[in-house]
């Protein structure tokens, strides 16, 4: 483009050195030729091509004028541009030589001899008219401008010379101007710019501030010119070394040859031809691996692709696709499998023998279990999943899939990514080598989704019966069968896994140990083990360690060091005690051979934990209840006082939600049942009732400490101590009904172990029991009740006497008092500071008569 432009300049015969604005009044009419994608400057020779109807039109009044002023247009898509398109500062241009086109276009040149402003359009047909005035340009001769135009002419220089699209001797003619304004008009003219930054520097009429924009142009072309220079270097860099390598290959390849020694990529070849031969592959696979080694054959051992197709073609080889193992279909040899290697677990160990009996009735048509195994950490999912895979005679491979966030890591890349491989399922299966492994997923409740994908909606296909047979993985990009795998899939929590991935498998509880199976695991698996693992077995007399564990010392860790669900921290103490006694034998010192409870803080240091005990006297607002959560049950105290006041209830311990509103049950029952209880009436108006939870810096919440925060609070209020040997959990009413609760076996356990000997529990958990120890069951009195006037009967030494009908509360008070008793009352309670709230579990909507009526009585 530019070639002609300076060729222009150079040789049309135009004068190109006199005076751009000589000759021309200031103010003039003249014809207007819009240009598309092109600005003319002062003094600059350029040839046009016109062809628009109204332009021509333009031309023939411009020629018998001699002169037009050239606009650029704003946007080049206009075809019939109106005055608006058009920018208002352009060029008085002298037309030159004429030559029309067969086409009926017309060629011409013209020169730049002024900057001109339109002042008013004229006409817009049947060409555009304008009347202008020429912009002069001040006259400025200073050290200044002459530093500046050395600045930009070197600028000039460099971006000629990394620019092959600008001639040279466009910077020889650039170093014989000495005017600063037209020198920034014919760099402007010769440098690949765009419409806008042209029009830009045409409409700068101050010479220094004209070149001082284009010296910044130019600094930015500059900038650009060196970084594409760069890129060519290194480009051109690689490029030779590559043609280098290859010269050098294909002479290496004739050497080869002249000696008679094999290709390495033929013998890459013969070898996948020869697994291929050997492999037992389904007709499919087999003419697909075929076809690629067709194609690796036929590529050149520099060709980028030879490498993807090697791996594509390994990766057909390595994976089983035929080859299987046998199940060992022996129900009792899988019972005795899993009863050595686990303690409990009894769900779980029922359905695999399950699915043993009926695979050897049905055979290989019955389809294997998806079994999920939910439960806290420790409690043995993993190991109980390889202990299935012993019993049954598979191969055992474990994915663990917590954190993955990218469904590739499932599905695989396709083969058109650099370094694309298979996805993690499939990768697992290779290390199988069988299509029939006992195959883990680790952690499902932990997937992750992010921009990448969905984890587990890859997943969906992977674990459902009616789709894994022909799972396609984006590598392979052809059904691979799943069908065969038994999957087994383990979590900590059943809510976090997504509600289609859940309803896929079969859920399998693995509820928290309690301190018996604590004791029977240490005793059979864990403290065999560490004695074992610490080198102590070889040290004992006829066979017998140095060291034995007492039940009486094993219950001591399990209560006071170890706090947890599971018992990894329990095989860590044990592990810890057998490391000490290793130490002491190795250095040829006495070391305990028999352990004490009183000895386990030389080994363990003080206790870390604690657990409820019974107190030593009855007590006045004082009830026995029972938590439980994944680590296990204990006792919980419910403390009840009152204070002079005025009919406050305050909540403490650290309550959430749900328990605070079994509090408040709790105090309307026993408002409502007053005169049954031998309550009188000025007890709630004149007193304060403050109930409390100790142990403030846990969080307690759930409803089942219902029936315990009555029965304290009724014993405050009656005077009656509760009795010290007595427990309890349940729901209350605002009926006073006792409805059923969760973790009956751990909550029962508990409370023997702190040496209750009676436990009340709600008559709908009766069937609960099943789970409980008999041993437990024999040395407790269970109570089932399913009132509180049942609990109360078996809580409280003595029963509270009714109050005479004189003294019964009927509810008749005066509307006076009780209307000043309202607003005292919900006066202060506006007074009082905000508490802060607390997020519910589950969202519970306030009817609006409900709200309609709060607020009425607040007006009052």
């Amino acid at each position: 483009m530019h070639d002609w432009l300076i060729g222009a300049s150079f040789g049309n015969g135009l004068p190109q050195q006199a005076e751009a604005n000589s000759q021309l009044p200031d103010v003039f009419e003249a014809p207007v030729l819009p240009l598309r994608d092109l600005v003319v400057y002062p003094r600059s020779v350029i040839p046009l091509t016109i062809g628009r109807e109204r332009s021509l039109r333009a031309l023939d009044v411009a020629r018998s004028l001699g002169l037009a002023v050239a606009i650029a247009q704003k946007s080049p898509d206009a075809e019939d541009p109106r005055p608006s398109d058009l920018y208002d500062v352009g060029v008085a241009v002298a037309i030159g030589r004429m030559l029309n086109l067969p086409d009926g276009s017309a060629s011409l040149i013209v020169q730049g001899r002024a900057r001109v402003k339109v002042v008013e359009w004229l006409q817009a047909t049947p060409f555009l008219m304008a009347r202008v005035e020429v912009l002069h340009e001040p006259q400025t001769q200073s050290p200044a401008t002459e530093a500046l135009m050395r600045a930009v002419l070197t600028l000039f220089d460099k971006v000629v010379e990394l620019n092959e699209r600008i001639p040279e001797e466009a910077f020889v003619y650039a170093m014989n101007i000495h005017e600063p304004g037209w020198l920034a008009d014919f760099i402007a003219q010769t440098m690949p710019l765009n419409v806008a930054t042209r029009q830009s520097i045409l409409e700068a009429v101050d010479p220094l501030s004209r070149l001082q924009k284009m010296s910044t142009i130019l600094a930015r072309e500059l900038d650009v010119l060196e970084l594409e220079d760069r890129i060519h270097e290194r480009a051109q860099s690689e490029v030779d070394k590559s043609q280098r390598e290859y010269y050098l290959r294909e002479q290496l390849r004739s050497i080869q040859t002249e000696l008679g020694e094999i290709d390495a990529g033929a013998s890459e070849i013969s070898l996948l031809r020869e697994r291929l031969k050997k492999k037992a592959l389904p007709d499919a696979v087999r003419e697909r691996a075929e076809r690629e080694i067709n194609k690796l054959e036929q590529l050149h051992s520099m060709s980028p692709e030879v490498s993807m197709v090697r791996d594509y073609v390994e990766w057909l080889l390595d994976l089983p696709w035929t080859e299987r193992t046998e199940d060992i279909l022996d129900v009792e040899r899988a019972a005795r499998i899993l009863d050595e290697r686990h303690y409990g677990l009894t769900k779980a160990k029922e359905r695999i023998l399950e699915h043993i009996a009926v695979r050897k009735l049905k055979g290989s048509s019955s389809r294997s279990p998806i079994l999920c195994f939910v439960g806290p950490p420790g409690t043995g999912k993993t190991s109980l999943a390889r202990s299935i895979a012993d019993s049954l005679g598979r191969r055992f491979v474990r994915m663990s899939v917590g954190g993955v966030h990218d469904e590739a890591e499932i599905r695989g890349h396709r083969r058109t990514y650099i370094g694309a491989l298979p996805g993690r399922i499939l990768q697992t299966m290779c290390r199988a080598g069988t299509i029939n492994p006992l195959f883990v997923l680790d952690e499902i409740d932990k997937l992750g989704s992010d921009f990448r994908g969905d984890p587990s909606a890859a997943l969906l296909e992977v674990l459902d019966p009616e789709q894994n047979f022909e799972f396609e993985d984006h590598y392979l990009d052809m059904p691979y069968d799943l069908s065969q795998v038994m999957w087994v899939t383990t979590a900590n929590y059943l809510y976090d896994i997504p509600p289609a991935l859940r309803d896929r498998m079969e859920v399998i509880e693995f509820t928290g140990y309690v301190e018996e199976e604590k004791l029977q695991i240490a005793r059979r698996f864990l403290v065999p083990k560490q004695i074992a693992d610490n080198g102590l077995q070889a040290e004992g007399s006829n066979g017998h360690p140095p060291v034995t564990f007492s039940d009486e010392v094993l219950r001591h860790i399990i209560r006071e060091y170890t706090y947890e669900a599971g018992v990894r921290n329990l095989d860590r103490a044990i592990a810890t005690i057998c490391r000490k006694i290793a130490r002491r034998v190795a250095e040829g010192k006495p070391h305990v051979r028999r352990l004490t409870p009183g000895a386990l803080h030389r080994f363990l240091g003080p206790p870390q934990f604690d657990f409820g005990k019974v107190d030593e006297q009855d007590q006045i607002g004082v009830a026995n209840g029972v938590a439980w959560d994944e680590a296990g049950g204990d006792l919980m105290q419910v403390e009840v006082t009152l204070m002079e006041g005025k009919g406050e209830l305050t909540l403490t311990g650290q309550l959430g939600e749900v328990m605070q509103e079994s509090a408040k049950a709790a105090l309307s029952y026993a408002r409502a049942r007053a005169n049954e209880l031998g309550i009188p009436k000025k007890t709630f108006e004149k007193h304060d009732i403050h109930i409390h939870v100790p142990e403030g810096a846990i969080s307690k919440e759930g409803p089942s400490a219902g029936i315990t925060m009555a029965t304290a609070l009724i014993s405050a209020l009656t005077k009656i101590p509760v009795r010290r040997d007595v427990a309890m959990t349940g729901e209350i009413t605002l009926r006073g009904r006792v409805l059923p609760i969760g973790g009956l076996k751990e909550k029962l356990m508990a409370a023997h172990r702190a040496g209750i000997r009676t436990f009340i529990f709600p008559k709908k958990n009766a069937k609960d029991l099943a789970e409980v120890p008999k041993r437990i069951q024999r040395d407790t009195t269970l109570i089932q009740v399913a009132t509180m006037d049942e609990v109360l009967r078996a809580a409280l030494i003595r029963q509270p006497q009714p109050l005479p009908p004189e003294q019964h509360d009927n509810g008749a008070s005066k509307p006076r008092r009780t209307r000043k008793t309202t607003k005292r009352t919900n006066a202060k309670q506006s007074s009082r500071p905000s508490k802060p709230v607390r997020r519910a579990r589950v969202p519970r909507p306030i009817l609006p008569g409900a709200m309609v009526a709060r607020v009425r009585h607040h007006r009052q």
